[in-house]
């Protein structure tokens, strides 16, 4: 069976993306033949390669809110990635396409609708991407995550399945992650996500909280590829070397070492992904979500408030990220257990530990 998977370029695709395929590969084995279309981000390229998946990458725009002169260019590239993905499709020809929707998944979901190539769409996001909604015009099966998303989608062909997260993300062990990042047990750990990206906000207002926070806690820090310099330059002018006095700064965080972040830490600092969300409720694990300010449709806003609302995570506004208000946030957290308890209690009601097995049944019966 051939199949294509296709997705943006950020964690919040790629990782629920292997999270299927490794399902497929589990209920087919060698059957399973796989090809990856992206648009060429270096993530993608380490983690299909560390699944032993072909990836190939296309031309993809953006559709911009705002002034860019890109947005003057970005529609040429749009148009030429749909010619190559004309060309790679037919040379590959697959028996169905999962995607995950982002810019780059639109003319690989066309072009297999022309080629009468059967396609699944999953919507991690309560508010459905641009991509997304139009896709969604073209696939055979649609899933979505949260059930506002479903108002968005034809009925008869969409489902309400969770969110995949990687079937080991939440059987860290505490024990060698306190070993890895040389941590005292006699204090809490946070544990602070900016996504696969990093987000310089929430590390510019992590760092200059750092010399209070770490009087009480010890800190694993997600800055970002392009934000580490900067943030260990910062963390420097407080006094605080990187890996040293409980403050464990890093560019990117791999998945054995997070799921060992996840087990250790007691809470979690996180941006609004829903990818991020399903992870930190697989770990069961109380959380401040950040939202991003400017994502796509509000996206994160909707994922952040919409688990706020059953008390499964304490929303903070990216326009209020000042370091009291943060870190009376945080000493919330570290002061009351019982608080911290029930959140983790309520967070659990969006993971959704048969979403990837789900997706991956209803792939490969399309596939078949």
């Amino acid at each position: 069976m051939r199949i294509v998977l296709t997705g943006g370029g950020t964690g919040g695709h790629i990782f629920p993306l292997v999270a299927v395929a490794r399902k497929i590969r589990e209920k087919i084995g060698a059957e399973a033949d796989f090809l990856y279309i992206g648009s060429g981000a270096e993530l993608e390229k380490e983690v299909m390669e560390q699944e032993n998946i072909r990836n190939t990458f296309i031309l993809s725009g953006k559709v911009r809110r705002y002034f860019s002169m890109q947005n003057f260019v970005d529609p040429f590239k749009t148009f030429i990635g749909f010619f190559q993905a004309l060309w790679k499709l037919l040379v590959y020809m697959p028996d169905v396409i999962f995607s995950k929707g982002g810019y780059v998944s639109v003319p690989v979901v066309l072009v297999g609708w022309l080629y009468r190539i059967p396609v699944v769409v999953h919507e991690s996001d309560a508010v459905p991407g641009s991509s997304n909604q139009i896709l969604g015009k073209f696939a055979e099966r649609i899933a979505v995550a949260y059930p506002t998303a479903a108002d968005y989608f034809d009925p008869s062909r969409t489902a309400i399945l969770g969110n995949p997260v990687r079937e080991d993300i939440n059987k860290g062990n505490a024990e060698e992650g306190r070993k890895f990042f040389g941590f005292t047990e006699s204090k809490p750990v946070i544990l602070v996500l900016g996504g696969s990206q990093g987000s310089q906000s929430i590390n510019n207002a992590v760092v200059r909280i750092l010399p209070r926070i770490l009087m009480r806690a010890q800190i694993i820090h997600q800055t970002g590829e392009e934000n580490y310099e900067e943030t260990v330059h910062l963390a420097g002018e407080f006094g605080i070397k990187a890996g040293r006095e409980g403050y464990y700064p890093m560019k990117f965080i791999g998945n054995e070492n997070l799921k060992n972040a996840y087990a250790l830490c007691e809470l979690v600092i996180s941006r609004a992904g829903a990818n991020s969300i399903a992870e930190i409720a697989a770990n069961r694990k109380p959380s401040i979500l950040i939202p991003l300010e400017h994502s796509a449709n509000d996206h994160q806003r909707m994922n952040a408030y919409s688990i706020a609302k059953i008390g499964g995570t304490l929303v903070l506004e990216e326009t209020n990220l000042g370091e009291h208000i943060l870190l009376e946030k945080i000493e919330k957290f570290l002061d009351n257990k019982e608080f911290c308890e029930v959140m983790a209690r309520n967070a659990e009601a969006f993971y959704h530990p048969q979403a990837a097995e789900n997706l991956a049944d209803e792939i490969i019966k399309l596939g078949s």
